[in-house]
């Protein structure tokens, strides 16, 4: 009776949504992709998997592309003779995985209306399926089980805040739970929550987090100085950058750094928004507090000049926050002086750069507790402490030293989840028949 409920709304559902994605990609807010949403996936792009087994894993946008890094290098190691797809919901989580080089094929995820999945699964007959964080579609995970696709949950968290609108409609996520053949847990506690909505106990594990293998090792001057060269920011000068910020973060960040301006000349502040469409928004914040800007994407002109100490870079791309973070000498992690739930701190420690991030890091929580366990960052707890935390980084050279070696051991020690991912889909690849070749 659910599945039947549940396609008869998708159904009443399904023009409105189309006719949405119709209007965005009118206005050029979309790639040109809506076909794959609807599960149809050019031939041209199917022969990059012809001839292998494919695994699939999804990841929603940017985050959940990033987390995946370590699963991907580490499937692309144990299993060259498989394909890899990564499908994205997002336009920034497709742009970040084309640069992935061990995704053989990225592809929009297909709606959750019957067609759609059906359309998908069978023109990729994947070997497995790999669903990064929590990602519950009734129709993919039936159809897939209906074909004996293995899916599996991977870097599962259920947020405090999720958790109780989970547990609310229970009723709708436990048969979807119960179609994953692992759900592979962050955390005791995600497992419980994920076990209180309605997954089986006995297909639910606790592996850890993925995102604690992040590839880690210091910058080296040298590398700094070309990174700095690259962006046309001045070597001497103390880089701030704000990585990963949200609507309401950037005043802040704004007023904070016209103070520390007026104690301090040779800063430089990094302004990389999570969503590089907001840049227009922050770009007037920049204008009304009176401050030089140039946008990243502006830089491609071989004539540009060297920005000035005190001037801001303001970035409108998506890709490069790895090297945002090496190139500096401090940062900011964003989504943390907003209730959002925060961003990912054990990026810019993969690279030995202190961070300092507010209150609000539920999304994050037991990362953010490694974190100042180890003593690798600045936990602040209000904007108006911003200014006296950064002040603190900047005129304190050996402290941001010791942060940032804190950092790079909290990366050592804290890894292995994505060995513990790698031997659960491992068992599944293992069973899984040869597939067929691709027809077009």
């Amino acid at each position: 009776m659910f599945n039947v409920l549940y396609n008869l709304g998708t159904l009443f559902l399904f023009p409105l949504v189309l006719l949405f994605h119709l209007c965005q990609l009118i206005g050029g807010k979309r790639p040109p992709a809506l076909g794959e949403r609807l599960g149809s996936i050019p031939g041209g792009l199917l022969q990059r998997i012809a001839g292998r087994p494919v695994i699939w894993v999804h990841a929603v946008s940017v985050g959940e592309t990033q987390a995946a890094r370590p699963l991907l290098t580490a499937l692309r190691k144990r299993h060259p003779g498989h394909a890899i797809l990564v499908s994205n919901t997002t336009a920034t989580g497709r742009a970040v995985s084309a640069g992935i080089p061990e995704i053989d094929l990225c592809i929009c995820f297909p709606f959750d209306f019957l067609p759609a999945v059906r359309r998908a699964l069978a023109a990729v007959r994947p070997a497995a399926i790999v669903i990064m964080e929590t990602e519950i579609w009734p129709n993919f995970t039936r159809e897939a089980q209906r074909r004996g696709i293995p899916v599996l949950l991977a870097n599962g968290r259920i947020s405090d805040r999720s958790f109780g609108r989970y547990r609310k409609f229970s009723w709708f996520f436990r048969s979807t739970l119960r179609r994953f053949s692992s759900l592979c847990m962050q955390s005791e506690g995600d497992r419980d929550r994920i076990v209180a909505i309605g997954a089986l106990p006995e297909r639910t594990l606790v592996t850890g987090n993925v995102k604690h293998d992040i590839a880690f090792r210091p910058v080296l001057p040298e590398e700094k100085g070309e990174l700095r060269a690259r962006y046309l920011i001045p070597a001497a000068v103390t880089v701030i950058c704000a990585g990963s910020t949200r609507p309401g973060e950037e005043a802040y960040l704004i007023a904070s750094y016209r103070e520390l301006l007026a104690s301090c000349n040779d800063l430089f502040l990094v302004l990389a928004p999570r969503h590089p469409e907001r840049s227009g928004e922050i770009a007037a914040l920049l204008e009304k507090g009176g401050l030089a800007y140039r946008r990243r994407s502006s830089l491609q002109d071989s004539s540009c000049a060297e920005f000035a100490p005190g001037e801001v870079l303001l970035v409108d791309g998506v890709g490069e926050l790895m090297h945002l973070y090496a190139l500096s000498d401090l940062c900011f992690v964003g989504g943390s002086l907003v209730e959002l739930g925060g961003h990912n701190l054990l990026e810019p420690a993969s690279r030995g750069i202190p961070s300092i991030y507010g209150p609000h890091m539920n999304n994050f929580r037991e990362v953010a507790a490694l974190v100042s366990r180890f003593r690798a960052g600045i936990q602040i707890d209000s904007p108006g402490a911003l200014t006296s935390a950064c002040r603190r980084l900047i005129e304190d050279a050996e402290l941001r030293s010791t942060l940032g070696g804190n950092a790079l051991r909290m990366m050592q020690e804290s890894g292995g989840a994505t060995l513990r991912h790698i031997e659960v889909i491992d068992r599944y690849l293992a069973s899984a028949p040869s597939p067929r070749p691709h027809c077009h």
